[in-house]
């Protein structure tokens, strides 16, 4: 990704259509912290595509100011990968939802992860089919009631950082659109990471789902129920930051720090790089009940990315077979004339 000192603002990344969402819808948040983002990254609108497939979420690259590519459900993960392939210069952001990335395009999302292509996939998780008005997703809960399973559904859902890690993702982070900051932290991370990078916004839906994420949402409970995770910080949350994550056995563990023997020393520092993803996964899956909600970046690793991969090979079979193009590749076998 080309990186320079940012001589844009946010509104430089703003296209001059309307917003045609929903009022009160938490994608409005997303965007305003995409354009942000932006902005702090500081690569060009010219260097930047956005795409997207279908759902609400998916009308979010008419509103910037880049190129953008509204496709078809479920494959935005498949032509963003092309896309990055065949511009590897080019800052690429993907836009799904939890049905659009999830469901029809679940096999996209995770050979794009297992590939490592080099884009940033943000996914709007609200827990419903919105933009067909009120169906279940993925991730909508057991029992979950909606026009598609009037009498609950009988399936577990998808936790997409469970998917993720399954799929060997080497970027994992974590916001709620009502944490602009955090949100926007977490896409500049991802932006200067190598490789693919999830960033999961869990977002609300005001009209078919809304308050699905009010129990770690609510200002009132927000400090308790999540955990800011930041590099080389310890592990505290609460709203005096009184509590903190411990190693107790193979399991984390919540306590009090100061109480039942329990010291700062004790509560365990974010390390996002660390080679092994055993803690990585553990803090992704915590789920705010038990243990508090784990925001911000959760993992950040290297390893080989797809599209440097395909364009070294390309160069180096071409050099030593001395193609300069399609044709001299094609040309170059036996070949015979049919009269």
């Amino acid at each position: 990704m080309e990186q320079t000192p940012s001589t844009y603002s946010p509104a430089n990344y703003k296209s001059d259509q309307n917003v045609r969402w929903c009022p009160g819808c938490g994608d409005h948040a997303v965007l305003n912290c995409l354009h942000k983002a932006m902005a702090t990254i500081g690569v060009p609108p010219h260097r930047t595509a956005v795409i997207s497939g279908i759902g609400c979420s998916s009308r979010l690259p008419y509103y910037c100011n880049t190129y953008g590519f509204h496709t078809i459900h479920g494959r935005a993960a498949a032509i963003a990968t092309g896309f990055k392939v065949a511009n590897p210069d080019m800052t690429v952001w993907q836009v799904s939802g939890d049905g659009d990335g999830l469901a029809i395009g679940g096999n996209h999302f995770i050979h794009c992860l297992r590939r490592n292509v080099d884009i940033n996939i943000l996914l709007l998780n609200n827990k419903i089919y919105g933009l067909t008005k009120g169906q279940y997703s993925p991730t909508s809960p057991r029992g979950f009631v909606s026009k598609s399973s009037p009498y609950g559904t009988t399936e577990d859902p998808f936790v997409p950082a469970e998917l993720a890690f399954g799929a060997r993702a080497t970027f994992f982070a974590r916001s709620l659109d009502v944490e602009l900051q955090i949100t926007q932290e977490t896409m500049a991370a991802a932006a200067h990471h190598r490789g693919a990078a999830v960033v999961e916004v869990l977002q609300n839906c005001v009209i078919f789902n809304n308050g699905t994420h009010n129990w770690v949402s609510d200002k009132e409970t927000r400090a308790d129920r999540t955990i800011h995770l930041m590099e080389g910080r310890k592990m505290l949350f609460g709203k005096n930051l009184e509590k903190g994550l411990v190693q107790e056995g193979f399991s984390l563990k919540a306590v009090t720090v100061g109480q039942d023997g329990y010291t700062l020393d004790d509560v365990l520092t974010h390390d996002p790089h660390s080679a092994s993803d055993i803690l990585h996964r553990q803090l992704a899956l915590m789920d705010g009940h038990d243990l508090p909600l784990a925001i911000g970046v959760i993992r950040d690793v290297e390893a080989p990315v797809y599209n440097e991969e395909v364009s070294a090979q390309v160069a180096q079979i071409s050099s030593s077979k001395g193609f300069g193009s399609l044709r001299d590749m094609i040309m170059a076998g036996e070949t015979w004339i049919v009269k």
